[in-house]
């Protein structure tokens, strides 16, 4: 049975550069406000060793955010004082794909909310989202220990919504974050622009999403 044939019951949602705008753009923003250039910050956690180790640390709850910010700091030469605060401040919601996933919900659907955790105190960058409201699961990796692309903080999202992987649908920015969820029996999509992830959820689902 093919994907367009299936009848799902929910749809998973990563949240970074799902929900919200891309995050490097962010990274970006950031860089340039404090003097930086324009992708040292973004490489420096996406791509430095030293940085990858800490961010990977954070995800899965082994350090706090407090002492990741002061080691991507160290790392940067600059200040540690609230900084993943500072370089989240443009980050904000993708209001296509928010609305998408809101009319999923009216439509009798669940949505869950799957994310590899930056941090929730002192800054908690899903705030303004309100998720606890707006969504049947939410599942951060930092509160479970395990991260995407670990296939047990997948399933983990499918046993709190009592369904199979079949029955699911699974967004993310992230290609090899992807296969995990295919490996499970989840359709996948894969989030590009705002336009293309809610008109890939509009083929899969069989109804319009304003």
């Amino acid at each position: 049975m093919s994907a367009n044939e299936r009848t799902f019951k929910a749809v998973i949602f990563d949240f970074g550069g799902v929900l919200t705008n891309p995050m490097d753009d962010t990274a970006v923003a950031f860089a340039k406000e404090i003097g930086l250039p324009a992708f040292a910050y973004r490489d420096t956690v996406a791509f430095d060793p030293a940085g990858r180790a800490l961010y990977a640390q954070l995800e899965r709850g082994d350090i706090s955010q407090t002492a990741w910010n002061q080691g991507i700091a160290d790392i940067l030469g600059i200040d540690a004082d609230n900084l993943m605060g500072r370089a989240l401040a443009t980050l904000a919601p993708e209001k296509l794909v928010v609305h998408a996933a809101q009319s999923i919900r009216a439509a009798g659907l669940k949505t869950a909310i799957l994310s590899n955790s930056m941090g929730l105190e002192p800054f908690n960058p899903y705030t303004p989202w309100d998720l606890e409201a707006n969504h049947d699961v939410i599942v951060f990796s930092e509160q479970h220990r395990i991260r995407k692309p670990d296939t047990a903080i997948y399933q983990l999202t499918l046993d709190q919504l009592g369904l199979p992987g079949s029955a699911c649908i699974f967004v993310d920015d992230n290609p090899s974050n992807l296969i995990p969820a295919q490996n499970l029996g989840m359709a996948t999509v894969h989030a590009t622009t705002p336009e293309e992830t809610v008109a890939k959820l509009q083929q899969l689902l069989g109804i319009t999403l304003g």
